[in-house]
């Protein structure tokens, strides 16, 4: 007769983690996190509705400059809440249900950044390669379909995640080890076979990464277009409109692209360091989007300003 092992307990509820070591000073820690959460909200909600409300800005570039704010609206609003719960609440507890959730939007929208970022680098190409035809190439139609082909090509991407975990069987462990949920993460308590979930985790974490060497070939050929302009003074002019992007995408894949390499090949990581980088994915990129295009953006520094009753220089 099969007796099965009592020593597995299922888990119906996982443990989140705050910053190890730093127990004592959740509160304090919280008051940064909880600014530049509210930082976040302020400023994409603001871009959204100066794009939205001012005709001048109805052009392909802040279009998709609106796909990236709603996705760090919804990177921000899926993650950050959790976050805040530890520190100022100390809730660690999360359902088996709510993380698979929390990990499908969490996912989702980072593919939809990535996606958004990779198309704002082909319209910098167009921009720069056709300036004269730029309009016609990008009309407001087809905006509107490269966003909603890229937005369900994320959320078929990440859709079979949820199912493949919760196919799994947890038990005894239950700890994750950062302060919201992670399919890499998750799948390591499963004490069940998890070799679907790692391989098909890997595709996605891939096809995420694809994107920005896409986003580099696109500014090779950007580069080799403006070389070739004669004008040094044009030449300055056409790189300027590139800075804006050139940071959003270094703000967004550095850290992914070194939480993802820990995650999948580092032997000996620090807890401390991943806690730090994967807080760091989150809470940075929503903060510093608005802010670097409002900067380097001067049509879209100007109507905020507007809005806010001062003159722009």
């Amino acid at each position: 007769m099969f007796l099965p092992n009592t020593s597995e307990v299922e888990v119906s509820t996982f443990l989140l983690i705050g910053i190890p070591g730093l127990e004592h000073m959740r509160g304090w820690i919280s008051i940064p996190i909880c600014l530049m959460y509210l930082m976040a909200i302020l400023g994409n909600c603001t871009i959204l509705c100066v794009i939205r409300t001012e005709l001048s800005l109805h052009e392909p570039m802040y279009y998709f400059l609106s796909m990236l704010a709603l996705s760090d609206l919804g990177l921000s609003c899926s993650s950050i809440p959790t976050m805040l719960s530890i520190f100022l609440f100390n809730t660690m507890g999360i359902s088996a249900d709510a993380c698979i959730a929390q990990e499908f939007f969490i996912h989702g929208f980072t593919d939809m950044e990535s996606s958004v970022l990779l198309i704002m680098s082909f319209d910098r190409f167009v921009a720069i390669r056709h300036p004269l035809r730029y309009s016609s190439i990008l009309t407001s139609s087809r905006v509107i379909q490269i966003g909603l082909v890229f937005a369900v090509k994320s959320i078929l991407l990440v859709l079979p995640l949820p199912f493949t975990l919760k196919r799994l069987r947890y038990c005894n462990k239950r700890l994750l080890s950062h302060s919201y949920c992670l399919h890499q993460d998750v799948m390591k308590l499963a004490c069940s076979d998890n070799k679907v979930n790692f391989y098909y985790g890997l595709f996605v974490a891939l096809c995420v990464m694809s994107d920005s060497v896409f986003i580099a070939v696109s500014y090779v050929f950007i580069l080799k277009t403006v070389l070739g302009i004669a004008s040094h003074g044009e030449r300055l002019k056409a790189l300027n409109t590139c800075v804006s992007h050139i940071c959003a995408v270094l703000i967004f894949y550095v850290p992914i692209i070194t939480l993802a390499t820990m995650h999948r090949f580092a032997k000996h990581k620090s807890p401390l360091a991943m806690i730090l980088i994967a807080d760091a994915f989150l809470l940075v990129p929503p903060l510093m989007n608005p802010i670097v295009y409002c900067v380097k953006t001067r049509q879209i520094r100007v109507k905020v300003l507007e809005k806010l009753g001062l003159k722009s220089k």
